[in-house]
């Protein structure tokens, strides 16, 4: 909720540069991730794809 409430508080001075959908977007983005952390229920998953015969990047070799 923090995040929330600095954005809210900055937006003012940031509306000039961006639509009203950006907004709103953003808000959404922010409070359904506060819902989410409140709840315990987010996860983290992280997906890399090479093409067959390519290595593995040397962070998730084993």
């Amino acid at each position: 909720m923090a995040w929330h409430r600095r954005f809210r508080h900055a937006w003012p001075k940031l509306k000039g540069r961006y639509p009203e959908t950006f907004r709103r977007m953003w808000e959404y983005y922010l409070l359904s991730c506060a819902g989410a952390f409140r709840a315990r229920s987010n996860q983290l998953w992280q997906i890399v794809m090479t093409k067959p015969g390519t290595p593995q990047p040397a962070s998730r070799q084993t």
